[in-house]
């Protein structure tokens, strides 16, 4: 008697990196060694990324995949030569979503933003010639020019680089740098977002710096609040951590165990992006996780953060707290770090105002803001164009390291 033979699928390997970028970690790819089907928009490139990353999980852990069970891990990162004229990288994120077969392609990841610039350069997607022009003395800095395809946004990355013994060109990794959130010290990176806000638009949605926004039915005790929306790095809805029940130094367990408290912000989330012309129903936010962003803000204050350090009110402008797929970020998303940065730098935010003491609402360069993790500290500059406000630019230092460079293993039945 002949016994069938059992049908399975093979693995399927793909060269990818992965990295750690700010506070966050993700695999990257360059798009040229992504399957055919793959190198393109679509379905299978979706289905192809899900699985690297371990989604959908009901159990909410990614154990097969390289995801880690968090936002802040749950990221994918696609690489290839910028077509854009004076930039060296295109670059595209995917924010994976842990329980539901979804990627959110709508936004940008500012922490792997860090990592970008010397990914690109491993990968060898930076020209070979400017690269080795940048560490001519033994070491220097290389400009990496990086089209963000995702928003449509230029972002350049002052990547270290020195000479090895073999007189070869290598992206210096480590170094003194400390980023809080970041247990190891590293090589800083220093991140310039240009021009982050369209200039046909608004920096503010709504057209005002302040609005008063309605959170009925959100299970607040008033049912309106105070809020600016900002469309700077990744559209945010700043709030004061008062009116929301909050003092502004929460830290991941106080807000992300408290399912009444998690509901309460989804339901402001959805509201909010309504208000900033987002979503035409809050219902619509259901498939759009990854912005709006919520974030509150508060004036500065002494707190214990996550790792036991202590920050003094003296050390920092405001505290800020932002929430990230769902859950209270461990540190701070980048993106919302530009949100942050052009509105604490634009007089008359609810940001800006938490930044100033309690005085009268001052033009700020730079703030240094306390987040769960620490502090950490951006600049900006913004103005007023044809009746509009814009970020020109902002800027914040990050690291980034690799972790591992080597093959992905998907089932090639997944894609």
């Amino acid at each position: 008697m002949t016994q069938s033979k059992t049908k399975f699928a093979p693995q399927h390997s793909v060269p990818a990196t992965y990295m750690r970028g700010g506070t966050s970690k993700g695999t990257f790819f360059k798009l040229s060694d992504l399957p055919e089907r793959c190198q393109v928009a679509g379905a299978s490139r979706d289905n192809f990324l899900l699985r690297v990353i371990g989604s959908p999980d009901p159990y909410g852990k990614q154990i097969d995949g390289l995801g880690n069970g968090s936002s802040s891990t749950s990221k994918t990162v696609i690489l290839s030569k910028a077509k854009q004229a004076d930039h060296d990288v295109n670059y595209l994120f995917g924010q994976v979503n842990i329980a539901k077969p979804m990627i959110d392609w709508a936004g940008n990841c500012g922490n792997l933003t860090a990592a970008v610039g010397a990914c690109a350069i491993n990968m060898g997607l930076v020209d070979a010639n400017k690269v080795a022009e940048s560490a001519e003395n033994g070491t220097g800095i290389c400009e990496v020019r990086i089209w963000q395809e995702n928003i449509g946004k230029t972002i350049i990355a002052h990547v270290p680089v020195y000479m090895d013994e073999q007189g070869k060109v290598q992206v210096q990794e480590t170094g003194n740098f400390e980023l809080d959130g970041v247990t190891f010290p590293a090589a800083e990176v220093k991140i310039e977002f240009i021009d982050p806000v369209d200039s046909s638009s608004d920096m503010f949605p709504t057209g005002n710096l302040v609005d008063d926004f309605d959170v009925s039915g959100c299970g607040l005790e008033t049912d309106s609040v105070k809020a600016t929306f900002i469309s700077a790095g990744i559209p945010t809805i700043f709030m004061k951590a008062k009116d929301l029940g909050f003092t502004g130094t929460e830290l991941q367990g106080d807000i992300n165990s408290d399912s009444e408290t998690l509901a309460k912000l989804e339901k402001i989330r959805a509201k909010g992006g309504v208000a900033m012309g987002l979503f035409k129903d809050v219902s619509e936010a259901q498939a759009s996780q990854h912005i709006p962003k919520i974030a509150w803000v508060g004036a500065a204050q002494s707190y214990t953060a996550s790792s036991g350090k202590e920050v003094n009110a003296a050390d920092i402008d405001l505290v800020v707290r932002a929430m990230s797929m769902g859950q209270l970020h461990h540190a701070m998303m980048g993106t919302a770090a530009v949100a942050i940065a052009a509105a604490a730098t634009t007089q008359g935010t609810l940001v800006n105002q938490a930044a100033s003491a309690g005085q009268s609402e001052k033009q700020l360069g730079e703030v240094r803001f306390g987040h769960p993790s620490g502090t950490l500290l951006v600049g900006g500059k913004t103005e007023q164009v044809d009746g509009r406000w814009q970020a020109k630019k902002v800027s914040m230092s990050r690291s980034a390291r690799r972790i591992m460079v080597g093959e992905v293993f998907v089932p090639s039945d997944s894609f």
